[in-house]
């Protein structure tokens, strides 16, 4: 146990990754003796207590307490975000039909902010936000941004693609310009309204080509070395990189379904995460196709579980624990969320991912020049593709190999354990000047 006790607040984004990436940093904090917190939306009661976190609860956007929050953000991006459009259209879309609530949200965790941190009087303020929280900045507590995304996201540098892009990272550089100006052009009002809210709260206004706010104290992302672009680009001053921000469940272990057991192939498993899952008529052609693989699969179903059956060669529910899941399986497909990407190279699998937005273009991108799996067409790969990939992965001996010698490293190195002691010299260096 650690020789100090601090009082750590997170403020993640409430989505449903986000906020797991959350409970892993905050999980090896808890194990250091320090005391977490997570102020976030009424929507998570009862979530986080499992772990041992308090829950700081406020209200935002009229949201009905009584939604799953993994719903309330599927139903929003499938609405907005999902569709079958390239990567640009689909970020351009985000930042100029969502971009208005997502500043609003933040201007309305800033007030909760304003109110919440004199009474509880954190040592330390851990953020997963894209935007500046006044309150934070003006605090004088020490903070930490932490990104959840791959790090392209937040760390806009010309060396490297383009955040959101999914455009290659050894090719021409002249549609990453072309991708930049178009973000930057598409962003310019939510940036404005953004600034308009700073400036009038006393801090600094956020540059229309910046990816995030960064934190003077520290800055901190989680993204395997192996899938890292240092290659690139060098470490950047005040961030530190860990192999991931991986949780772990309370459940020991995981069993294959008894309707799976006797049956023959590889074991898979085939998740899109709570928004992928929630797009039923995706679902049901993707388990189609997977019906005719010679193979067995763990599905994650997501919020909309009920409205499709699964055939034959599968087994699945809402949501399944994943990190007790991913160690069984032989191969994993994926819709690259920063999280499984993290997790699965945690546990060695090769992947075959099929984006749906944002950040996971890059992640399935990267995981395909790179050579640990291949990237598919979410909406357009065909079963042939499909189901030839996964024949072609499996049957890889080397990929499994190499693999297992990246996971072996990952887990050797524990690299987010180092997080508790970093932390606390960090809050000490501040108390003592």
């Amino acid at each position: 146990m650690s020789k100090q006790s601090l009082r750590v607040l997170f403020a993640p984004i409430d989505a449903v990754g986000h906020v797991n990436a959350a409970i892993g940093i905050a999980q090896v904090l808890l194990n250091a003796g320090h005391e977490v917190m997570f102020v976030i939306n009424v929507q998570w009661k009862g979530r986080l207590e499992p772990y041992g976190i308090q829950e700081v609860l406020i209200a935002q956007d009229e949201r009905s307490a009584d939604v799953d929050p993994a719903k309330h953000w599927a139903d929003l991006f499938i609405s907005d975000g999902l569709k079958q459009w390239t990567p640009l259209e689909k970020l351009v879309n985000i930042r100029t039909k969502l971009g208005p609530s997502f500043v609003k949200k933040n201007i309305d965790l800033d007030k909760a902010l304003d109110d919440i941190l004199p009474n509880i009087k954190p040592d330390v303020i851990i953020l997963d936000q894209v935007m500046c929280l006044p309150s934070v900045v003006l605090s004088d507590i020490p903070w930490i941004l932490t990104c959840s995304f791959n790090p392209l996201s937040f760390l806009n540098d010309d060396r490297t693609p383009p955040g959101g892009s999914g455009l290659p990272a050894y090719e021409s550089k002249n549609d990453w310009k072309a991708f930049r100006k178009v973000v930057s052009e598409s962003q310019t009002n939510m940036i404005d309204k953004a600034n308009e809210f700073l400036v009038a709260r006393g801090v600094k206004s956020m540059d229309t080509n910046m990816a995030a706010y960064l934190s003077p104290y520290l800055n901190i992302y989680g993204f395997p070395l192996e899938l890292d672009y240092l290659d690139m680009r060098p470490l950047p001053q005040n961030w530190l990189r860990f192999d991931n921000f991986k949780r772990y469940e309370k459940i020991s272990k995981f069993e294959i379904p008894v309707e799976l057991r006797d049956k023959p192939g590889k074991l898979i498993y085939f998740s899109l995460g709570s928004m992928g899952g929630a797009d039923v008529q995706l679902m049901k052609r993707l388990t189609s196709i997977l019906a005719k693989s010679k193979h067995r699969f763990i599905v994650a179903k997501g919020p909309n579980h009920t409205e499709y059956d699964l055939p034959d060669n599968m087994w699945g529910q809402q949501s399944v624990p994943q990190i007790n899941v991913l160690p069984i399986v032989d191969l994993v497909i994926t819709h690259g969320g920063n999280n499984t990407i993290t997790e699965t190279f945690y546990f060695g699998k090769p992947m075959i991912v099929m984006p749906l937005f944002g950040d996971q273009y890059d992640n399935a991108q990267r995981v395909h020049e790179l050579g640990y799996g291949k990237r598919l067409d979410t909406y357009n790969c065909t079963e042939w593709e499909l189901l030839s990939a996964i024949d072609t992965i499996v049957s890889d001996n080397s990929l499994t190999e190499k693999l297992k010698q990246i996971a072996k490293r990952i887990q050797s190195d524990n690299s987010l354990a180092k997080l508790p002691q970093i932390i606390e010299n960090l809050v000490n260096n501040n108390n003592n000047n």
